[in-house]
């Protein structure tokens, strides 16, 4: 087991571009977590521990709004399912690492971290595990920042900068930069019809719907070109 400063190093660099588009997303929860009510430091530990933008806005939300917390959870659960999906992409290539790196790696693996990762996993276990830790060093490191400066921040940026256009886009940037293949195609405008479709189901079940419904026209679209 080896550690490759040039890889690491590489992890870092791909991993800051993307980020960039996360920090408005940062300002946005933190101006709800002043919103909620709760204590600031209560609202700041969801995101080490929810870690997880879209789930950690939903369940501030939800609290703040005086939601069950059974009901609060299950809308966590339901937006970070997406996560299982990225989970069993990648658990060949994490099956090659070290036990540590097995149990530490998948807390890192958001959207951001999978579309960076996932590009790697050719690359030698010792060349995949220093890429993925530069990169998921700017991501654990940055968000957590950045959400408690966005405490300070959020609630002193004018509404005229419309933050929160910055979620759709920041999704937007992954879902285009991930698209070089027809089956990717077909599986981003199915899991869009069917979110679009499904939006009004409750706990934001359209959402896993959606994250369904698009991994299962991608496989189609892909057995049908072979």
């Amino acid at each position: 087991m080896s550690f490759n400063r040039a890889m690491f190093r590489r992890g870092v660099g791909e991993a800051l571009p993307l980020f960039v588009t996360v920090i408005p997303f940062a300002l946005i929860i933190g101006l709800a977590i002043v919103e909620s009510g709760l204590p600031s430091l209560v609202g700041w530990s969801a995101s080490p521990i929810i870690f997880g933008g879209a789930a950690q806005l939903v369940v501030l939300t939800l609290l703040g709004q005086g939601t069950a917390v059974a009901a609060t959870i299950a809308a966590g659960l339901v937006i970070q399912a997406r996560h299982l999906m990225y989970s069993a992409a990648m658990a060949p290539t994490f099956q090659k690492q070290p036990r540590w790196f097995q149990w530490l790696g998948p807390y890192a693996l958001i959207d951001q971290m999978f579309a960076l990762a996932v590009t790697r996993t050719h690359e030698s276990p010792d060349d995949f595990r220093s890429y993925y830790l530069g990169a998921g060093l700017v991501y654990v490191v940055g968000w957590n920042t950045t959400t408690a400066l966005g405490l300070l921040i959020g609630p002193v940026v004018p509404e005229s900068w419309q933050l929160d256009f910055a979620i759709p886009l920041m999704f937007m940037v992954l879902v285009i930069a991930g698209i070089d293949r027809y089956p990717k195609v077909v599986a981003a405008l199915a899991a869009a019809a069917a979110t679009y479709l499904t939006i009004g189901l409750p706990n934001r079940v359209g959402l896993l719907v959606g994250g369904v419904v698009g991994v299962a026209a991608g496989v189609i679209a892909e057995r049908m070109r072979r």
